[in-house]
């Protein structure tokens, strides 16, 4: 990692996803490596210009606000999304920033998107053992919204799975861009969030993509 902080904004708020649970979660982790900037309000990431962070967390579904469900990702916007990570900059897709399946270029991004979920249940995480990013985190459950995936690119480099009373599913992965691209899908509740191995999880994933 640098010996400053990264500029890393995040993309939090939506209809289904309020920006508190993603702001607490992250805020515990990596707190001197990673400078979190809240890209939260139709004003703040309007406005903002991609080329002044060194690192992008998409933790928001394709709607403004909790009290707005109008589309807010545009086309100049998600053509930003590929020009940062073509510059050679990290992308983490976390939770709804899978949820764009109707958006090519960035479903192609993420090499994959969400389809649907069931109510939240019991979900178990199931790490690869020789992948970085689950480095030092073991098998644990907790009760989340199971995402079912369209998973596109065969050639992602898959490091977890989610199983359920539902079934199994991709639920992390990685993809070679210039930058690099990494995707996790657990994340919706409280219980998600504070549970010590999907900490674990989440600050491997957040050193390892924004090491480019």
């Amino acid at each position: 990692m640098p010996t400053s902080p990264l500029r890393t904004a995040v993309f939090c708020n939506d209809t289904w996803h309020p920006a508190s649970i993603i702001q607490k979660g992250l805020s515990s982790l990596a707190r001197d490596d990673f400078r979190f900037e809240w890209l939260d309000t139709p004003e703040a990431w309007s406005g903002a210009s991609f080329t002044h962070y060194d690192f992008i967390i998409l933790a928001k579904g394709n709607t403004t606000s909790p009290g707005d469900q109008s589309p807010w990702l545009t086309p100049i916007i998600e053509e930003k999304f590929l020009e940062h990570v073509r510059s050679g900059k990290g992308l983490l897709c976390l939770h709804a920033g899978t949820c764009y399946r109707n958006n090519p270029k960035l479903r192609a991004l993420a090499g994959g998107a969400f389809i649907q979920h069931p109510p939240p249940c019991p979900v178990a995480l199931e790490p690869r053992a020789d992948h970085p990013i689950t480095a030092g985190v073991s098998a644990t459950t907790f009760h989340d919204e199971h995402y079912e995936m369209a998973f596109d690119d065969a050639r992602a480099d898959v490091f977890l799975r989610t199983s359920s009373q539902h079934g199994s599913q991709p639920a992390g992965w990685t993809r070679a861009e210039k930058g690099r691209v990494c995707v996790l899908t657990p994340g919706h509740t409280e219980e998600a969030w504070s549970n010590a191995q999907f900490q674990k999880l989440l600050d491997n994933a957040l050193r390892w993509t924004a090491t480019c």
